[in-house]
């Protein structure tokens, strides 16, 4: 297993860590490996949840076709536009 030291910690935030780690029954060695955990976790599934809600307003969806299939579907269901045939328009 890996050793991690910190050095220069603040004296209030190592008390802090300490009644923290004897309200829980532990070390304050362990209690830093949970807090480092917890919020790894958590980080974790934020971003897993973003990931979610970013795909949501991307308007994705899920499909059990094929990329070809879901293209071939999409092609086929555009209509044929006329505007190829009118000379002298805007936009042409």
């Amino acid at each position: 297993m890996a050793n991690l030291q910190v050095r220069d910690i603040d004296n209030r935030l190592y008390e802090s860590l300490k009644r923290r780690a004897e309200l829980e029954h532990r070390s304050v060695s362990q209690e830093v490996v949970m807090i480092i955990e917890s919020h790894l976790k958590r980080d974790n599934l934020e971003t897993e949840l973003q990931t979610l809600e970013f795909l949501k307003l991307a308007n994705s969806w899920h499909d059990d076709k094929s990329a070809k299939e879901i293209i071939s579907d999409l092609k086929s269901s555009r209509s044929k536009n006329n505007r190829s045939r009118i000379t002298n328009e805007l936009f042409d």
